[in-house]
């Protein structure tokens, strides 16, 4: 198997299964308890919290705890909002949103009336800050841009962006999922209010996430229950995973640097044998910053889920436009905010490589894929008579 799909999920690395192991058997206990093994999981807990609040150059009371990033994403917004509900009902967020934000602000237009204004990209994909700082009014309570998008890669100028906010009184939020573990993030020096990671992008195990929650912004709990994680999020913590995911950062965080060089050379090479081989490719988000392990390109008169499944059959795993989104025939809503044409959108793919990609499983995807888009293009009645 040769699985080019890792902005989806990641295997989990098996230096994190070994650390978590032991704290779904003899370290079990629920660390909200008081007698001596749960007292020690509350020592393990607040220790995990400082180790990865140090990583990621916050404080730790800074770090929430919750099920994922979709998690994350919601609760930051939604708890924001919800502590805002006197000063307005206006939220900025980007075209080219993860699902996790563009549902809750649906969800907030929908039963609560609030004003979304969605920002434009350009045909790389980029935010216009310009648009961003004319859209801001007095009744903003929140904007949300994500650092990396999901299907292209694409880096977000966050840090101009969060200033705009703040500039106006607004507080901002990002979805960092996407970029942890594959570039440097120093929260700090983002300046964003919120945050939102998630352990199984980046070789930690599913069902576990961070927000970020900046020491003074607003925020009002939407998960009620006991008093976990300062009140800020209910829920009995689930200490496996939180091993699990300090483990990925640690690891993460000692291989980026070489880790960021390998992917960003085999991308670039799949990048230029495809333009070489394949007629008619668009390198989608090609312009600007990307995380060095994603590759979105549009293949001319052939759909993307038709590609899928012919590279599936050999032993390949890509996507076609997100997984968030795989159930749905309509075309990518970032690759249509990019400018592209329907039927372009409709024929993208998605490679995203990790640490463990190799040459040689680039070479074979350079093998198979340039006959399996000849096959296809054959028999579209839309390709032109060259392809035939």
């Amino acid at each position: 198997m040769i699985y080019l799909d890792n902005n989806s999920t990641t295997p989990t690395d098996p230096e994190v299964v070994v650390a978590m192991l032991p704290y779904f058997t003899d370290k079990f206990a629920n660390p909200s308890s008081i007698y001596d093994i749960a007292f020690k999981l509350k020592e393990v807990l607040k220790h995990s919290r400082e180790k990865i609040a140090k990583i990621l150059k916050v404080n730790s009371n800074e770090i929430i705890f919750c099920s994922g990033g979709t998690e994350a994403d919601n609760i930051a917004i939604m708890g924001s909002v919800l502590a805002q509900k006197d000063k307005g009902k206006h939220i900025i967020t980007s075209s080219i949103e993860h699902k996790a934000v563009l549902e809750v602000c649906k969800f907030l237009k929908k039963y609560f009336d609030y004003t979304i204004t969605y920002l434009p990209v350009n045909s790389a994909g980029v935010v216009d800050l310009n648009v961003l700082k004319d859209s801001i009014t007095p009744e903003t309570v929140i904007i949300s841009i994500m650092l990396a998008n999901n299907e292209t890669g694409v880096i977000q100028p966050i840090k101009e962006a969060a200033e705009i906010a703040h500039n106006a009184g607004v507080l901002f939020h990002s979805d960092l999922v996407q970029g942890i573990g594959k570039i440097p993030v120093d929260i700090s020096k983002l300046g964003i209010d919120y945050g939102a990671i998630s352990g199984h992008k980046f070789h930690g195990p599913r069902g576990i996430g961070i927000m970020y929650l900046r020491r003074g912004a607003l925020f009002k709990s939407v998960i009620r229950g006991g008093g976990h994680e300062n009140n800020k999020r209910a829920g009995t913590e689930n200490i496996p995973g939180i091993i699990g995911i300090l483990k990925a950062l640690e690891i993460s965080s000692e291989r980026i640097s070489k880790g960021a060089l390998h992917m960003a050379e085999l991308r670039d090479m799949l990048q230029e044998s495809i333009l070489e081989k394949i007629p008619q490719v668009l390198i989608n988000g090609k312009d600007a910053p990307r995380v060095p392990n994603t590759l979105n390109i549009s293949v001319k008169y052939v759909e993307g889920e038709s590609m899928v499944f012919m590279l599936d059959e050999e032993g390949i795993q890509v996507s076609s436009g997100s997984a968030c989104t795989s159930d749905s025939l309509a075309p990518s809503h970032v690759l249509l905010a990019m400018g592209l044409e329907h039927a372009d959108a409709h024929g993208s793919l998605r490679f995203s490589l990790s640490g463990e990609t190799t040459r040689v499983d680039i070479e074979k995807v350079l093998e198979v894929l340039p006959p399996i888009v000849s096959k296809l293009r054959k028999m579209s009645p839309f390709a032109p008579p060259e392809f035939k």
